[in-house]
């Protein structure tokens, strides 16, 4: 299973890029995670992971594979049966706009069991994901706050 989305975000790319690295936060702007913990402390960057919990998920640890700073990073979660592989992707659109492209794919023996049993709640935290990044960078660019 594969699933994209994309949004606009009125707001530059480097606000885009905190936000979305603050990855302990995300809680804060997204209903779809509960919490987010670190295991390290430093810049989010390859070999970077953190325990995340979400509602109706079981706990998982997602490591940080792929990152090209203020631009994307990748992070995947490896369980039995199932890789799950998370893209978040920015693109400068120019004039303090910014393309935010999140993806989620899921591979492995168990692949197709997991997106026929959790398919529909993938996509629906991917867009909630979307949608609140849009809200808390765009706070952020205008000063209003991040939540």
């Amino acid at each position: 299973m594969r699933f994209q989305t994309q949004v606009d975000i009125d707001a530059g790319v480097e606000a885009v890029w905190r936000v979305l690295t603050d990855v302990e936060d995300w809680p804060k702007w997204t209903a779809s995670m509960t919490s987010v913990q670190r295991l390290e402390r430093g810049e989010l960057g390859v070999g970077s992971s953190a325990r995340v919990v979400q509602p109706k998920l079981k706990a998982a640890v997602y490591t940080v594979t792929e990152c090209e700073p203020g631009k994307s990073f990748t992070w995947e979660m490896k369980t039995t049966g199932v890789k799950v592989r998370a893209g978040h992707d920015l693109e400068d659109l120019g004039g303090g706009r910014t393309r935010m492209v999140l993806s989620v794919e899921q591979s492995g023996a168990l692949s197709g069991l997991v997106a026929a049993l959790f398919g529909k709640r993938a996509r629906e935290y991917v867009s909630m994901e979307a949608q609140g990044l849009k809200k808390a960078a765009e706070s952020l660019a205008t000063g209003t706050g991040a939540e």
